[in-house]
């Protein structure tokens, strides 16, 4: 078959508490993670909310150590991986390419071309599709790949769009589920608690982002393939903005829980496969303390998937499938009809319409932000004309 290679794709974190700036610009630098109607706009947006957030994010990151493990562990996970492709009979070099911080995608693909690989499997750390997620890493790499002829011709590709229902991933997360509950004095009566990343319902709505349905059928497969009788909720963290977010939020639901008067409560990390800010400082600071305040008082958590022998057998099966029979291309997932809306966006629409309606939160959003520059600053229109 030639050289073999497998492209891990992740988001990346600040490693040390002077990055975290430097990643916040990276990260809302991304038109699809804020969608503006002008792209000019968006470094400046960018620079804004970095400067305005770095030092609460410093904060946090103090909180789990004073930076990121996510890149420590996907190295791990590549080690593991590579690993046990190798003891399946199919040799291949794994590369790692984060989003928004070292090392690069584009660093990875320079590393693939240097290593002269003939067959890459692209394969997303991120069990659910999303467009903030894998679409935003594939149109990066559909860009590349547009601009350097060496590479169509070269680099012969396959794409993994999801994987979130393969029976391997799913056993995984199973077992560990199971641990947790056997920790309980009555583990029939946990009740389950799945927390998902969520995204702006215009995401669903309006470009046509099939993150939340995958959420909802993974996480009945789960329960499915975990077959225990515990109830279980699934709620969506890390919203920002005024815009309307996926729901319920994971605040609200533990709120809910609390006032039935549930105590014993198993969060379930169902959109991330390694330790992070969101796991280590949201769910397990800022949550915990939410779910105390609601009268959970037995709050536990099931550990991210990280290098679990199963989690990393299913991806070496599902890389092997994927060299056998060529999948997705980038045309395939990025741009595969009208439904799914990637960056730049349709054109939108005056009036009382529902694309109108999002764009009147995103332009209210703008005004929002333009006034807190103004306070930030002490400069600005409102300023000049005596108001402020």
């Amino acid at each position: 078959m030639g050289r073999v290679g497998v492209l891990l794709l992740n988001l990346g974190g600040p490693e040390k508490l002077e990055d975290v700036r430097p990643f916040l610009f990276n990260l809302f630098s991304d038109p699809e993670i804020i969608r503006l109607p002008v792209t000019w706009l968006q470094k400046p947006l960018a620079w804004f909310i970095s400067t305005s957030r770095y030092k609460k994010s410093q904060e946090n990151y103090k909180q789990i150590g004073g930076g990121s493990p996510l890149r420590r562990i996907t190295e791990e996970q590549a080690r593991a991986l590579e690993a046990k492709l190798e003891e399946k009979g199919q040799p291949a070099k794994i590369y790692v390419g984060m989003r928004y911080w070292y090392p690069f995608t584009e660093d990875a693909i320079a590393e693939i071309k240097k290593d002269k690989i003939e067959h890459l499997v692209i394969l997303p750390l991120y069990p659910q599709f999303s467009i903030s997620t894998s679409g935003s890493s594939f149109r990066v790499l559909e860009g590349l790949w547009e601009e350097d002829a060496a590479l169509g011709d070269k680099v012969n590709y396959s794409l993994i769009s999801s994987w979130y229902d393969r029976p391997g991933y799913l056993q995984a997360m199973a077992d560990l589920i199971a641990k947790e509950l056997d920790k309980y004095e009555n583990p029939n009566d946990v009740h389950l608690f799945f927390s998902a990343h969520g995204v702006p319902v215009s995401y669903v709505e309006e470009a046509g982002d099939p993150y939340q349905r995958e959420i909802e059928a993974c996480t009945s497969l789960i329960v499915q393939t975990l077959n225990r009788p515990n109830a279980h909720t699934l709620a969506y963290q890390s919203r920002v903005g005024p815009v309307e977010w996926l729901q319920p939020y994971t605040e609200d639901a533990l709120q809910e829980l609390g006032e039935k008067n549930i105590n014993d409560v198993l969060v379930v990390p169902i959109s991330f496969v390694s330790e992070h800010i969101e796991t280590l400082q949201e769910i397990d600071i800022e949550y915990r303390e939410v779910a105390e305040e609601a009268g959970i008082h037995n709050f536990r958590r099931v550990p991210a998937l990280d290098t679990h022998p199963g989690f990393i057998n299913d991806l070496a099966e599902l890389t092997i499938e994927s060299l056998n029979n060529p999948s997705q291309k980038f045309a395939d997932v990025v741009r595969p009809s009208e439904r799914l809306k990637m960056y730049p966006q349709e054109r939108w629409e005056m009036g009382i319409t529902t694309s109108a309606e999002v764009w009147n939160g995103r332009f209210a959003m703008l005004g929002f932000i333009a006034l807190l520059f103004e306070l930030f600053s002490g400069k600005g229109i409102l300023h000049a004309i005596g108001i402020l």
